[in-house]
């Protein structure tokens, strides 16, 4: 794997956890939706700033995405973005302090795991 793939993959999935918890602060701000009352849910939506953040930082992961199928093969490339899952459990834990259980850290070191396999054929 070339070390512009690496550092591609690496900003990748530093945009997915970055994004992630922008929506997740503008989601926490979002008022309660109902199929009524939708119509204040979604004005604030897109008001929100930091969904807005959000949406910027992934624009700039999908462009680093796109380079990186430019890269590798979609069967490749697709796994080894799958690490964001580890990722975005880590930064949920330490960052917004959500509970995370010994099924979710197993479930997400499964993936890592998987991943690596599916890296070593690079």
């Amino acid at each position: 794997m070339s070390t512009e793939l690496i550092i591609l993959f690496v900003l990748s999935i530093v945009c997915d956890v970055f994004g992630q918890i922008a929506f997740k602060f503008g989601a926490d701000a979002l008022p309660e939706f109902s199929a009524q009352r939708w119509q204040p849910f979604a004005r604030a939506l897109f008001a929100d700033r930091w969904v807005g953040i959000g949406l910027v930082i992934y624009v700039a992961e999908f462009i680093i995405w796109v380079r990186i199928l430019t890269l590798a093969p979609l069967g490749i490339a697709f796994p080894l973005a799958s690490l964001n899952i580890l990722a975005i459990t880590l930064a949920g834990r330490l960052w917004l302090g959500e509970e995370t259980g010994p099924s979710q850290w197993l479930g997400a070191l499964l993936i890592t795991a998987g991943v690596i396999l599916v890296a070593g054929t690079i």
